[in-house]
């Protein structure tokens, strides 16, 4: 546990899906020393629903290397034991009528637009008005109404560290997930209410995750549960301008770790703005 209950309280919450690399440092980093400077508490969060493709070993590596960079931390705190909380949420937002199941495999939802999209194409509305009494037990997730949430809610805001005051713009990204057909919440649900129930006072992340607090705003205010303050951070990339990642060849954590490096003097570069040869550091 972190010395100094202060009232700050900040997270980093991994999905154990694949191993750290210099990027979730650096996240991490910013993380743990908002919180610790200021005498509060930085949580450790296993986000672990994704139960395809979450795996254990990921887990212990995860805590290897925060270790070895020298954090402390408490918890963690695992989603997969957290379900009732999610399924509690989903179910107070289905007693407002703001959740509809939707039957919508991709294809069929790629096949009903027009226009070219992209993996981050609003989905159209096929099941939103679909009667309640057509439910079936087939395969299906819940959607958010967003339009209908944001008629109950009113106009609302949230503020940036480096944007300032954000008016919520949710309804851009259309009737979200709210519950996969494959695991029982999504993102956006499970990171909402742990933020809440956990008491994270400041969620401190990366640019690319920006959009996302649109709707995670609409959430609280359906909740009834408090805002964060938001301090979204560069992200790191390599040479070519890539964003740090397994898939463009970032080096893990965990094989900078076993080549013997020092984690510690790794975080102090990294705390200095400084990366090793051959990265750099941008706004996505």
């Amino acid at each position: 546990m972190i010395p100094g209950q202060g009232g700050i309280v900040t997270r980093f919450a991994p999905s154990p899906t694949g191993r750290l690399h210099l990027g979730h440092a650096a996240s991490a980093i910013r993380a743990h020393d908002f919180a610790v400077t200021r005498g509060g508490r930085f949580l450790l969060r296993i986000e672990d629903i994704d139960g395809t493709r979450s795996r254990p070993e990921h887990v212990a590596a995860i805590l290897a290397d925060l270790a070895w960079l020298g954090l402390r931390w408490e918890g963690p705190v695992f989603q997969s034991q957290r379900l009732d909380l999610y399924a509690e949420a989903l179910a107070k937002l289905d007693a407002m009528g703001l959740v509809y199941r939707c039957y919508c495999t991709r294809a069929a939802i790629a096949a009903s637009l027009s226009a070219p999209h992209g993996p981050e194409a609003v989905y159209p509305g096929i099941c939103r008005n679909r009667p309640r009494h057509e439910d079936t037990d087939a395969p299906h997730c819940w959607r958010l109404d967003v339009a209908k949430a944001l008629a109950r809610t009113g106009p609302l805001n949230w503020w940036d560290e480096t944007a300032g005051t954000i008016a919520c713009e949710a309804a851009a990204q259309g009737d979200v997930v709210l519950a996969r057909k494959d695991a029982p919440s999504s993102y956006h649900l499970a990171v909402t209410v742990d933020d809440a129930a956990q008491g994270v006072t400041d969620v401190v992340r990366g640019i690319d995750l920006f959009a996302a607090t649109h709707i995670h705003r609409l959430l609280q205010a359906l909740l009834a549960v408090p805002t964060p303050r938001y301090r979204h951070h560069p992200l790191l990339t390599g040479p070519n301008g890539e964003r740090l990642a397994k898939r463009h060849g970032a080096p893990t954590l965990a094989a900078l770790r076993e080549a013997g490096e020092d984690g510690r003097a790794l975080a102090d570069l990294l705390r200095a703005g400084r990366l090793p040869t051959g990265f750099s550091a941008r706004n996505a």
